[in-house]
């Protein structure tokens, strides 16, 4: 049990650096904050928030290299002391292009917003839909 909680929490880790750290410094060149740190940029310092959907993508989708995270990150925090969903795009995968799975995680965090009346901010970086799966 310990083992799969260390290997769950090092999957954890590695979801922020969604399609790989080279894809991050190609964001960093081009003047850009990786999802993660929009996130962190907008919530309220040192107040807990809670992600929504972190495995979604997990092993899905190999042949097209992967949907990390579902290609987005989406969380469940605090805005200047109000309780929000914020959904940030994620421009390391696959220029932040929908899958299937995407629209999936982003329609769950659309139902917690109206579900609690909470108001839901997007953070965009994509590239539209992941085009080779347009059709579902």
């Amino acid at each position: 049990m310990k083992e799969l909680l260390a290997l769950l929490r090092q999957k954890r880790e590695n979801l922020k650096f969604g399609g790989g750290i080279d894809k991050i410094k190609k964001l960093k060149e081009k003047g850009k904050m990786s999802a993660w740190e929009r996130i962190e940029y907008l919530l309220d310092p040192e107040r807990e928030y809670l992600e929504i959907g972190m495995f979604a993508g997990e092993g899905m989708y190999e042949e097209h290299g992967g949907c990390t995270n579902g290609g987005c990150a989406a969380v469940l925090g605090y805005i200047n002391s109000k309780l929000c969903v914020v959904v940030s795009n994620d421009a390391t995968v696959k220029a932040g292009a929908w899958f299937p799975i995407s629209a999936k995680k982003n329609l769950r965090a659309q139902e917690i917003a109206m579900e609690n009346n909470l108001p839901i901010i997007y953070l965009v970086d994509s590239a539209g839909v992941f085009l080779p799966m347009q059709d579902e």
